[in-house]
């Protein structure tokens, strides 16, 4: 069976839905293709910031997500040494982009569906694998595992880490950064008590945080840099929190920080390797070709540090469908059709690149500084940088990728 499409989004994650949805507010249809059977919600959770919240607002879904989550109020830094507060840092200050700074920990699935909601019955297409691309006179020819057969007018991958269409346009394979991340989840029914803060542990080796989703949910990370000790701590959920509490209970992490742990839910993944794409690499990639291009983890994998990655996503899939769907909507007298996409490809692609590469460049250098154990490191750290770390990632938050109108 063989169809046709304008746009194919490969990939329902945060990028390929903002995407989907800013050329459906634009009036342009779009077809998501999703290799599993539903919505993909792991991870738990992810920190939303002010730029992120400034691109739901554009795709209109800001205020549902706002009423679902607690907005954080400071950001709390301590080293795991001397548990004391190196830095305390206002989440609501004034930015210098458009409005007071806002970040909030979202639930991964309600973010994902507030999205999916918004757009029209059969946007989606699930259990939908792509096995190869094809060029056919600029038009791409999809390959599905299912044996049909797709011609694409324009397509964009924004199929995550191990991205087929980033493989096709020769983006180099992303790095492991030498450390890893686990995740969990803590439900308290009657409440858990914390304050809306975003408490950060670090030094020793590693890099801890834990924040208040809402009055009853609780999300924690916990990064560090795996040796041969550390085998077969994922087997299982109980090992990998047994492994984490036993790293934090060796610092001076507070009792409800651990407690909150202690009882929480593990991610399906126990323990992700962390990987992103060289700031190198994505100065000089082929972000697009043709009628092709990357957004969200295809393009930008990076280390969870800054918080950024599903924000970047976000800002992506505005920026995309901005570009995009002017060139889409243009009537035929205002130049080829294939001319005017690949040059909203182009544009696309100058707009992303640079704010990538900062984005990639901080995230690495924050997780260096942020987790070493180095005696200099830390002690240049804890008495100096915390302060500059911390205002930093509000800083990259400070930025305010457009509306869907040129």
């Amino acid at each position: 069976m063989e169809a046709a499409e304008d746009v194919v989004i490969v990939g329902a994650g945060l990028a390929g839905l903002a995407a989907a949805l800013g050329l459906h507010r634009k009036g342009v249809r779009s077809l998501v293709l999703e290799s599993s059977p539903s919505l993909r919600a792991s991870g738990f959770a992810l920190t939303i910031w002010n730029n992120a919240f400034r691109a739901l607002d554009v795709l209109g879904v800001g205020d549902k997500i706002r009423k679902q989550h607690l907005q954080l109020q400071k950001l709390r830094v301590m080293p795991s040494a001397t548990g004391e507060i190196a830095q305390e840092v206002d989440l609501t200050q004034q930015g210098k982009q458009r409005g007071p700074n806002e970040i909030r920990c979202v639930r991964r699935d309600l973010l994902l569906q507030a999205l999916e909601e918004e757009l029209p019955r059969g946007t989606i297409r699930y259990s939908s694998r792509i096995v190869s691309i094809q060029d056919d006179g600029g038009v791409k020819v999809l390959q599905l595992a299912d044996g049909s057969v797709i011609r694409a007018k324009v397509l964009v991958g924004c199929d995550g880490i191990n991205s087929v269409v980033a493989k096709w346009l020769g983006l180099a394979t992303p790095s492991y950064s030498g450390r890893s991340a686990a995740r969990g989840f803590a439900h308290y029914p009657d409440g858990h008590g914390f304050d809306p803060k975003f408490l950060q542990f670090i030094g020793n080796g590693f890099r801890s945080g834990m924040l208040p989703c809402n009055d009853n949910d609780v999300y924690w990370f916990f990064t560090w840099t795996p040796s041969e000790n550390d085998k077969g701590v994922d087997e299982s959920a109980a090992k990998m929190k047994r492994f984490v509490l036993s790293k934090l209970r060796g610092s001076k992490v507070p009792a409800e920080a651990l407690a909150a742990i202690d009882r929480s839910e593990m991610s399906d993944v126990l323990a992700a390797p962390l990987r992103f794409r060289s700031p190198l690499s994505l100065a000089t990639a082929s972000i697009a070709r043709g009628n092709v291009c990357v957004a969200g983890d295809a393009l930008h994998p990076m280390t969870p540090d800054l918080g950024q990655g599903g924000c970047s996503a976000l800002e992506d899939g505005v920026v995309l469908a901005r570009c995009l769907g002017d060139a889409l909507l243009l009537p035929d007298g205002k130049g080829k059709e294939e001319e005017r996409i690949e040059a909203a490809l182009r544009e696309y692609a100058w707009i992303r690149r640079w704010r990538s590469v900062e984005l990639v460049a901080t995230a690495y250098a924050v997780g260096f500084i942020q987790q070493s154990d180095s005696a200099v490191v830390s002690f240049l750290r804890d008495r100096f940088l915390s302060g500059v770390l911390a205002r930093r990632l509000v800083r990259m938050a400070d930025y305010d990728c457009g509306t869907l109108a040129n």
